[in-house]
């Protein structure tokens, strides 16, 4: 389990608020991260910074991918009023999956993430969900995409870009997306029921949203057919799995250079 959620003060959550919206669409840039060396070390200090959520990235213990060579492994805490989310991820590891969000469709669909993509990914999560799924969908989103932004360090050597068209019986969804630097979505799903089981709908645009955001990812979705709610929904997830675990690895003819012609793929 979570250690309980700390408490924020509403003056601090207001003005660091103000703070990310100034960002211009870079709130990873305003973000507040306490990062622990991957050699192991524990950072000495106990202080904390608040913003709208406090949020520690915090490094995974040193792992060996199958191949021998050092895993991609980062782990993000998000503590806020509302939820307390614990978010790891390897991007060398073998498809295991261990999600607890509270929310049973989206462990599911964290299942695909890490199935197709070969992610290792562990979600654990508390969150107001007597109210609705909302607050905790976002914020296993956020920290999602803030793990994932730390795995990938400087994005040296990586193929960057990532392209993959999943079906599902009937369903057919098309990703491409950009480990970039910057964050967009463009989202086409048509999705024809409002609910899946109590999953609500309109949170499957908001997850990617979130995760955009904090990873500086672009994104786009489109919908190429698809009249199950269930299967357009998973569909988007496989596809979205596939296209990012190629993103994500490693371009043998780059050498460990940066794939862009500015040299960089961050804002940082």
């Amino acid at each position: 389990m979570v250690a309980p959620a700390a408490l924020c003060p509403q003056s601090a959550l207001r003005s660091c608020s103000a703070a990310a919206a100034s960002t211009s669409g870079r709130p990873w840039a305003a973000a507040p991260l306490r990062v622990a060396a991957l050699a192991g070390r524990r950072t000495a200090g106990k202080e904390r910074r608040w913003m709208s959520a406090a949020v520690q990235a915090v490094a995974a213990e040193p792992a060996v991918s199958t191949n021998g060579v050092p895993a991609r492994v980062a782990t993000v805490t998000r503590q806020t009023k509302e939820t307390n989310v614990k978010v790891t991820i390897n991007l060398d590891g073998t498809g295991k999956c261990h999600s607890k969000s509270q929310i049973p469709f989206l462990d599911h669909m964290m299942d695909q993430l890490a199935s197709h993509g070969l992610f290792d990914v562990t979600v654990e999560a508390e969150g107001d969900t007597w109210i609705d799924d909302h607050h905790t969908n976002e914020d296993i989103a956020l920290a999602l995409g803030s793990a994932l932004a730390q795995a990938l360090g400087d994005r040296k050597g990586i193929h960057r870009f990532g392209d993959f068209t999943a079906p599902l019986d009937e369903a057919l969804v098309h990703i491409v997306l950009d480990l970039s630097g910057r964050p967009h979505l463009s989202c086409g799903l048509d999705i024809p029921t409002e609910r899946i089981g109590s999953y609500e709908t309109q949170l499957v645009e908001h997850f990617f949203q979130s995760l955009v955001n904090t990873s500086g990812m672009t994104l786009h979705i489109r919908q190429l057919a698809g009249k199950n709610s269930h299967h357009i929904v998973e569909a988007t997830f496989k596809a979205f799995a596939r296209a990012l675990r190629h993103a994500c690895e490693t371009d043998p003819r780059r050498a460990g250079t940066v794939a862009s012609s500015k040299g960089v793929l961050t804002q940082q």
